[in-house]
């Protein structure tokens, strides 16, 4: 078997100034003793250990929602026998657990020695979409219970069978995975559809066709807001299988695979919510130039998804390629949640 390749020897004079003196054990020592220099070692040293812990403190956000403590505590302050009791979890490890909590600021003693809910827990339960997105982290940490594995490419994902938009094939195969991730997505929408729909002014569009929505959570904001505003949704077979009842006779269903099939013509608006960001280069510019081919000239693009800006890549500049005209960037209120890129058909 062959030994691991030795990482080559530390050279601090091929590196900045300021990493030089962070390469250095005798500047630490130094820096720890000025009262200049003291504030930022200790900023830098608790930012690695946030960074060394953050597995730890994901961990116990996990447990946290698993056992429902915020939704308990949500009722009113308890003691920790009175939530053991409620969790099912002996006092001594759910003391560990609460105090992980506090330190994550979701929850708090007060003076009592009770323990209450947060203001961050509070916003928390009130975020649609939250919890189950924590839950579904146990997919990822086992396809990662060996990462450099899994960056290397050696490991089959279990993340890559729950993700039947990636990985379409598998959808089309198991509708109860499907089933799983569009719920997820739908929960999890709810904040996107708001926030795209105060960013963006629909109200003389008469057809959108949302692609890539699941099952409709987007659309059924839509509907709310935009009344007369033509409706449908282009998904996959096994994803539009669970498209609520109530949402079916308001929205024209349009089965399909985006990478593979042509979009269906008619809409002079199409809208990509939360899809582009899930693709690789390649798959976004084919379907952008899908986009393009069903839309009519002057025909309208929407694009809302989180975006960061600055050095990181800029939709606007694929839409631009993509033979768009009339770009418009509305950065959101929350751009962790969403930010919305409009343009017209050439």
């Amino acid at each position: 078997m062959n030994a691991e390749p030795r990482p080559p020897p530390a050279r601090p004079e091929a590196q900045g100034w300021l990493t030089r003196f962070a390469m250095s054990p005798r500047f630490h020592r130094l820096a720890a003793r000025m009262p200049g220099l003291r504030g930022l070692v200790r900023r830098e040293g608790a930012e690695l250990f946030r960074v060394i812990s953050g597995f730890v403190q994901s961990q116990a956000l996990v447990a946290l929602v698993e056992a429902r403590v915020l939704h308990f505590l949500a009722s009113g302050p308890m003691t920790t026998e009175e939530m053991s009791r409620r969790v099912a979890v002996p006092e001594a490890p759910l003391e560990v657990l609460l105090r992980a909590g506090a330190a994550l600021k979701l929850v708090a003693r007060d003076r009592k020695g009770l323990w209450v809910l947060a203001p961050r827990g509070a916003a928390f339960l009130a975020v649609p979409g939250l919890e189950p997105m924590v839950r579904h982290h146990h997919v990822l940490y086992r396809d990662l219970s060996d990462p450099l594995a899994f960056f290397r490419g050696q490991t089959e994902t279990e993340l890559a069978r729950f993700w039947p938009y990636v990985f379409g094939p598998l959808a089309r195969e198991d509708a109860g995975l499907a089933a799983r991730y569009s719920r997820l997505m739908a929960e999890s929408q709810v904040l996107v559809a708001e926030d795209t729909l105060r960013l963006v002014n629909l109200s003389r569009r008469r057809h959108l066709l949302d692609v890539g929505g699941g099952t409709g959570a987007f659309l059924a904001e839509v509907g709310r807001t935009c009344r007369g505003l033509k409706l449908a949704l282009f998904d996959m077979p096994a994803v539009l299988a669970a498209v609520p009842a109530g949402l079916r006779d308001a929205v024209t269903l349009h089965p399909g695979d985006f990478r593979a099939d042509p979009l269906p013509i008619g809409a002079d608006t199409i809208s990509l919510v939360r899809v582009l960001y899930d693709h690789p280069d390649a798959t976004v510019a084919a379907l952008l130039a899908k986009v393009r081919a069903a839309l009519p000239p002057g025909g309208m693009i929407l694009v809302s998804e989180p975006m960061s800006g600055g050095a990181r890549p800029d939709p606007a500049t694929d839409i631009h390629g993509a033979g768009f005209r009339d770009i418009q960037q509305r950065p959101g209120d929350r751009p962790f949640v969403t930010s919305v890129v409009s343009a017209v058909r050439r």
